[in-house]
This record gives C-alpha cells, sequence and structure tokens, in this order.
C-alpha cells in the first residue's frame, strides 16, 4: 500500500510504517491542487491540518482506503462523504489528550492566581499584592461540556482539589468517578467555571452566544481548549465588560483558519479581539493546549497503531 503523507509529522510514523511494509511518500509543499492530481496513485494519505478534505479532492482519490488525521478532530474532513465511498477515517484523540488536560488545568490556575499580570507587573517594577489576591480551586464546582477524551482527561487531572466536577454530553452514560453527567440546566445552574471539550460540529458551531452565557444562574470562568468557533467572541466580549463571565482561557480563537496555523484569513483585527488582547482575566494561547513534545510522539504511534490494526 502507498502512502502519502501531507505534514511533517514525528520521524516515528514514516519509520515504522515503512517497517511495517508500507510505501511511504511525503509531499509537504505542492498546492491542493496539485496534490489532487495524483491522489489516485495512493491507498492512504496522512495529514494534520494542511487543508481541507471535499468531495472533489474524494472523488480523485480513487483508490483511497483510508485518511489518517494525526490530531484529535476530523473536521477539515468531510466525513459522511469518505464515509460513503468506504474510507476508513483514523484520528488519534487518545495521542494528545493528557496534554490537552494539563493545558487546561494550567490555564485555569493561573487565571485564578492572575499569575499572567502579576508576571508582568513585577517585571515592569511594581510590587502590587492586594491587588493580584488570588482564588482558590476548593469548593467550586466545575461544568465540563463534551466528555470524550480530552474532558475526562481534565476530569481526571482534578481529582487532586476539593471541587465537584459535572458533564454534559450528547452521548448517556459517559460519567464517571471523577464526574457526575447532568443536564446542561443543572450544569448552567451550578459550574463557576465552564470548560469546553466538544468537537467542530453542526451542533456546537456558535454554541457558546448570549443566550447560552446567559443561561448560567452565576457569573463564571470559560475555559476554551477545544474549537475556536464555538465561541461567539463579541457575545463573548460583552459578558466579559458586564461580569457574567469572571474570566476566560481561550487556547483557540473564532477567528482561526482550519487549518489551525494562522490566525486570521485576512489582515483585519475585530475589535472584539483587540479587547480580549487588552483583557488583565484573559489568558490566550495559540491553539497548543494538546501540542506537547509527548503528545507529538503520541499522536504519531497512535496512527501507526490503528493503520497497522486494520491493515496489516
Amino acid at each position: 500500500m502507498k502512502i502519502l503523507h501531507l505534514d511533517a509529522n514525528h520521524p516515528l510514523l514514516l519509520n515504522q510504517l515503512n517497517d511495517l511494509g508500507f510505501t511511504n511518500h511525503i509531499d509537504y509543499t505542492s498546492s491542493k491542487a496539485e496534490i489532487e492530481s495524483k491522489i489516485a496513485d495512493y491507498d492512504g494519505f496522512i495529514i494534520r491540518s494542511r487543508f481541507s478534505i471535499d468531495k472533489p479532492f474524494l472523488d480523485a482519490a480513487k483508490n483511497l482506503k483510508f485518511i489518517g488525521r494525526v490530531g484529535a478532530g476530523l473536521e477539515n474532513i468531510d466525513c459522511d462523504y469518505a464515509i460513503k465511498k468506504g474510507i476508513y477515517l483514523i484520528s488519534a484523540p487518545e495521542g494528545n489528550r493528557n496534554a490537552v488536560g494539563e493545558h487546561t488545568l494550567g490555564m485555569l490556575l493561573s487565571l485564578f492566581n492572575k499569575l499572567n499580570k502579576a508576571d508582568k507587573e513585577v517585571r515592569n517594577g511594581k510590587w502590587l499584592r492586594e491587588e493580584n489576591r488570588g482564588l482558590e480551586l476548593d469548593g467550586k464546582t466545575i461544568g465540563l461540556i463534551g466528555y470524550g477524551n480530552m474532558g475526562k482527561a481534565f476530569a481526571k487531572k482534578l481529582r487532586g482539589f476539593d471541587v465537584e466536577v459535572l458533564c454534559h454530553d450528547l452521548k448517556t452514560n459517559v460519567g464517571d468517578a471523577n464526574a457526575k453527567q447532568v443536564s446542561l440546566t443543572e450544569l448552567q445552574e451550578k459550574s463557576d467555571v465552564l470548560s469546553l471539550h466538544i468537537p467542530q460540529t453542526d451542533l456546537t458551531l456558535n454554541m457558546v452566544d448570549s443566550k447560552f452565557i446567559n443561561g448560567f444562574k452565576k457569573p463564571f470562568w470559560l475555559i476554551n481548549t477545544a474549537r475556536g468557533k464555538s465561541v461567539v467572541t463579541e457575545d463573548l466580549v460583552s459578558a466579559l465588560k458586564s461580569g457574567k463571565i469572571l474570566g476566560a482561557g481561550l487556547d483557540v480563537l473564532e477567528y482561526e483558519k482550519s487549518s489551525f496555523e494562522n490566525l486570521f484569513s485576512d489582515d483585519n483585527m475585530p475589535d472584539a479581539f483587540q479587547y480580549l488582547i487588552a483583557s488583565e482575566n484573559v489568558l490566550l494561547t495559540p491553539h497548543v493546549a494538546g501540542w506537547t513534545v509527548e503528545s507529538n510522539i503520541k499522536l504519531a504511534q497512535t496512527i501507526v497503531d490503528k493503520i497497522q490494526a486494520k491493515f496489516c
């Protein structure tokens, strides 16, 4: 079987697939049209987030047996059409779930203790102790929306704290010893912190809007290490201004390109984003929650293992 690699990943991916007898080709620079013109020669391809895989591309891939995405989500692939054509889809949420769990916890602790704000002030010669009095997690209720690989990983990280962890998910019976599954209404009623761990789907697109935010009984903190387009940024900013949202940790943004590797599709910086940049109670990172040295290895290994299990 011939495999085309469209993005650079950890070397073990190529090395182990070679050892398993696959023929591997790499092309990290050609345009989508150029790739489309030769994709019929391949039985599979492995991509990270270089471009979207749409119907015309899949139609051109006449001999395709599988697509491997070195990441957690498959939203850059027309999954329904691929499945209809009998193409096996592989993702690797197991590979970066621990990294996401740790990053989410780090964001929350940083926000509660004003670590970034205090660090900047001390570097500028300011020694403001009262202004940087923090909050403790103990006694808080943490609400998770989405309780798959990422949500479970974050809940596991919270076991060392005296907190109540609630989860809401479309699937039933996903709660466990680390999180109690509840209705969305109960989660909105009780949560002090909301953390998103959901894929990008029609149901989650623009999910966190003003109506959703105002459904919470009390002011809360928002953490999003999932997908940026789940949050309407203008509505988030309005809630930050009003105090309904006390602070936000955002590893992902509505304005990201679908490749996840660029922030804006043009040079215009929205007013809402300028507000986030200037806010001391907002923490921003560039879609790196699952982007650790260790996850780079684990993501690649997960893809190899799944290809081997299916085709060897």
